[in-house]
């Protein structure tokens, strides 16, 4: 239906090595060739993305030369232009080379702590040179198999003094960019430091610049811990740190699935699209995550369309509950108001609270209030499954 079709105001994102992924996982090799960049780049301007993410190392070849690199920053450039497609978000791979294998900015060794910010200072001056507005760090070898091999204040400790150094350099240089972090509680390692949303919002506050750096939770990562993503985004929201967000599907408490959007737990991923939606958000509904094993490069790209499919779908679902008459009648029906009491709750003063204090109450009569949430949990299930 032309309802479902993506348009480029839709503002969704893809990150390339979503695309790119040649479906090897621990136990087996690659099942498709590998999509080079710029033809990834142009597939998903065809197909009305808005925006393109990216790994330094998945643009650059890592070691590439200098005339390399400027040959494929030109090239990305047109195909940018030609295809109308931004540069939305840029990362740096400071997980899978070798020398990262006991963390980057956490690790005992100075050298290669100082070798990943040389790495990220290098990628965020190509970042914004090719216009990208948010720059994500994901803290995939943040982390220990073996407790007695790293303190964890000393490792957050560390962990603050290069995101003070990279703020700063981004301050000195200019560089419009919001940072955002990304929580996972495990996978690659077996504990990774700032494990949740959480997590990295107590984070932030300790830092140099907390107004430049906020969050980028992401569905499996929460869904990994267990936790509810919606509540999660939420809450970033709630704070003012809601930088980013990375779409997809996850069984709860799995190994990181990175599934198709849509494809788990309905209920759920329709509250965080109402969230974004209901709220106007104005970053990029970004998708991180992976085609199936099983597929060839023409499954890739049913999986790209596929996706934004069911998040249009969702969004469609999303304005016929808000447009419900009994659903928005059962939720007015619980949503007291009472402002005398509320004034007296929303600023601490002496005199308000000895009026609290005061103030008479019958439990036994507020507790028989009817709240039926039974009720508008089947109407949204109905919705949700086509009857209503």
């Amino acid at each position: 239906m032309a309802a479902f079709t993506p348009k480029k105001e839709h503002r969704f994102s893809f990150g390339l090595w979503c695309t790119a992924n040649r479906g090897r996982d621990p136990f087996g090799e690659e099942t498709r060739d590998r999509l080079d960049p710029l033809t990834n780049i142009k597939e998903l301007g065809k197909r009305n993305v808005y925006g393109f993410n990216y790994h330094d190392d998945d643009l650059i070849p890592f070691g590439a030369s200098l005339q390399q690199r400027n040959k494929i920053i030109k090239e990305t450039k047109k195909i940018i232009k030609d295809y109308a497609i931004v540069c939305s978000m840029a990362t740096t791979n400071l997980f899978y080379h070798r020398v990262f294998k006991d963390g980057a900015f956490t690790s005992h060794d100075p050298h290669v702590r100082a070798y990943a910010l040389q790495k990220v200072m290098k990628n965020m001056e190509l970042g914004a040179e090719l216009g990208a507005k948010t720059y994500v760090f994901w803290g995939g070898r943040e982390g220990a198999e073996v407790d007695a091999a790293k303190t964890p204040g000393e490792a957050i400790k560390r962990y603050r003094e290069c995101m003070n150094f990279l703020c700063a350099h981004a301050r000195r240089q200019g560089y419009g960019f919001r940072f955002a972090i990304e929580p996972k509680p495990n996978e690659p390692r077996g504990d990774i430091f700032l494990a949740t949303a959480g997590h990295v919002l107590a984070f932030i506050e300790t830092l140099d610049d907390p107004e430049r750096v906020g969050v980028n939770p992401e569905i499996e990562h929460s869904r990994m811990a267990g936790l509810n993503t919606y509540h999660d985004f939420a809450q970033c929201m709630e704070a003012g740190k809601l930088y980013h967000v990375d779409l997809g599907a996850q069984k709860p408490n799995r190994f990181d699935q990175d599934l198709r959007f849509g494809s788990e737990d309905l209920k759920e991923t329709f509250f965080v699209v109402k969230l974004l939606e209901d709220h106007g958000w104005a970053g990029t509904r970004n998708f991180d995550e992976h085609p199936y094993r099983s597929e060839n490069e023409q499954g890739v790209w049913d999986f790209v369309e596929g996706s934004m499919r069911s998040y249009l779908i969702l969004w469609e679902k999303v304005k016929r509950f808000n447009a419900d008459k009994k659903i928005q009648q059962i939720l007015k029906s619980v949503h007291n108001s009472d402002p005398a009491l509320e004034l007296l709750m929303g600023r601490y003063t002496p005199e308000g609270a000895e009026k609290l204090k005061r103030h008479s109450f019958d439990p036994m009569a507020l507790s028989k209030k009817r709240l039926p949430y039974e009720e508008l949990d089947q109407r949204l299930q109905e919705l949700l499954l086509g009857v209503a």
